[in-house]
Formats: C-alpha cells, sequence, structure tokens
C-alpha cells in the first residue's frame, strides 16, 4: 500500500483519494497497485456497495507521473508503469460495483480516461479535462480510443486526444463525461450523496445492471491493442524528446526525430 491512496470505508462507500497534491495527485506505480487491489477486494466485501473516486487538494489527477514514464523510456524503472500492466486500469474496466467520482480542478491524461469507467460522474464547473497523449508522443489507454468516442463522437474525441484540446466542466457535462457539473463548493457533498443513494439499493441488483450496461470483453480487448502501441510509443525516440522537453520546460521538437 501507499500513504499517498487514502483508503476509507464507511456506510456502505469505499472511498479511495489520491493524496499527494504536492504533486498535483500524479499517479505512480504504487498508487496504481493500491487503488486497483482497493476496487478489486470491494467486489468481494458485501460490506462495500459503491467506491467513491476523489482527490486530495485542489486537482483530482494530472495523470501519470511523468517521472515514471521517463525511466520506463530510458530502460529503467517498473514496468507497471506501462498500460499493459496497469493494475488500476485492470481493476476499473472489470469491476462490478459501482464507479462515482468528483472532479475539481484539473484532470489529465489517466485523470480523465479512468472517469470512462465510472458510472456517475460530478465535476466543478471551473474544472479542466485534458488528454494530450499524442503531445506527449503517446497513445490513449483505458480503452478511450473506443469509449471517448462512443460517448462524445470521433470529431470530438479526436480534439481531446489529439490535439490535447481542454474540456471545462460545463462543456464535459453537457457532452456526457460527466452527470452534472457544480460549483466546487458543492462538489464533494454532491458524489457523496451520489454514492450513499447507490449504497442503499440491493447490491446484487445493481451489480447485475451495471454489467448489463458494460461490453467487457470489447474494453479488455481495445485496452490490449492499445498497450501494444502505448509500450511502443512509450520506448520510441518521439518519447524521448516529450519527456526531455517536458523536463527542459519547452516545446518538443518533433522535427529532430527521424
Amino acid at each position: 500500500m501507499t500513504e499517498h491512496v487514502l483508503i476509507e470505508k464507511a456506510g456502505g462507500v469505499l472511498t479511495l483519494t489520491l493524496n499527494r497534491p504536492e504533486k498535483k495527485n500524479a499517479i505512480t506505480a504504487p498508487m496504481y497497485r493500491a487503488i486497483g487491489e482497493a476496487i478489486d477486494r470491494a467486489a468481494n466485501d458485501p460490506q462495500v456497495r459503491c467506491v467513491l473516486l476523489l482527490g486530495a487538494g485542489d486537482i483530482f489527477c494530472a495523470g501519470n507521473d511523468l517521472g515514471d514514464f521517463a525511466k520506463v523510456n530510458a530502460g529503467e524503472g517498473e514496468a507497471a508503469a506501462r498500460a499493459d500492466e496497469n493494475p488500476m486500469l485492470g481493476a476499473l474496466s472489470r469491476a462490478r460495483i459501482p464507479l462515482v467520482a468528483a472532479v475539481q480542478g484539473r484532470a489529465v491524461g489517466v485523470g480523465v480516461t479512468m472517469l470512462l469507467h465510472c458510472d456517475l460522474v460530478f465535476i466543478a464547473e471551473d474544472a479542466l479535462l485534458t488528454t494530450p497523449f499524442v503531445n506527449l508522443a503517446l497513445v490513449p489507454e483505458a480503452a478511450s480510443s473506443m469509449l471517448l468516442p462512443q460517448r462524445i463522437g470521433h470529431v470530438r474525441a479526436f480534439s481531446m486526444l489529439v490535439l490535447g484540446e481542454p474540456v471545462d466542466g460545463r462543456t464535459a457535462a453537457a457532452w456526457g463525461l460527466a452527470n452534472a457539473a457544480v460549483p466546487v463548493k458543492d462538489l464533494l457533498a454532491r458524489a457523496t450523496a451520489a454514492a450513499e443513494q447507490i449504497a442503499q439499493r440491493p447490491r446484487a441488483a445493481v451489480g447485475a445492471t451495471k454489467a448489463l450496461m458494460i461490453d467487457q470483453a470489447a474494453i479488455a480487448a481495445q485496452m490490449n491493442e492499445e498497450a501494444v502501441y502505448f509500450a511502443q510509443q512509450l520506448a520510441s525516440a518521439e518519447a524521448k524528446e516529450a519527456f526531455a522537453a517536458f523536463a527542459e520546460r519547452r516545446a518538443p521538437d518533433f522535427s529532430r526525430v527521424a
């Protein structure tokens, strides 16, 4: 486990809080494991009827820790940083327990794609969602290359995934990426109330309903295909230039890459 993921169980709701605010809740390999294991355990815990996902501080999640990605690109670090071995994404995709998220500030990369596996999403009106995978010479993960176009249409998804264009909270709700956009002061209460309402429903019926609504085989297949490209790109010269540019606080110059 890790101190960067807070785990609390009360009233049928398992609350998982990304607790690395000094790094904008960027997710590390140990955090992926902690979240994935907690979600998997919740499936077999009759006292848990809903999982609530939160981010500590002013930002929900800045995405994957780019330092981890850079290490993998250099042949170092934990392979769990790769999408094909990511325990959190696997747990989210196969979860049969309802998932609720509250999003404030910024959500970047996997901080956005994880929301596509949530059943209810509440977002602050002034929040911003960005998926800058291509800007980092990477490709989408978490089956987002399939789920995002299904949710909002190809052209909108392309602008997010390839151009990295941000989407604010109100737009996210209008597009169907969130149930509602609310003032940030009301966000936690709104999401918590929704999770508590789910926890009052019959657990087996809720789980079966969710299972009927999700094509798990298609999601798993898409994640596996994405993982092949992701691993290739993560080890690429393009990614090396992207990570170097990020560390040097400059724009990447992909014309340098043959």
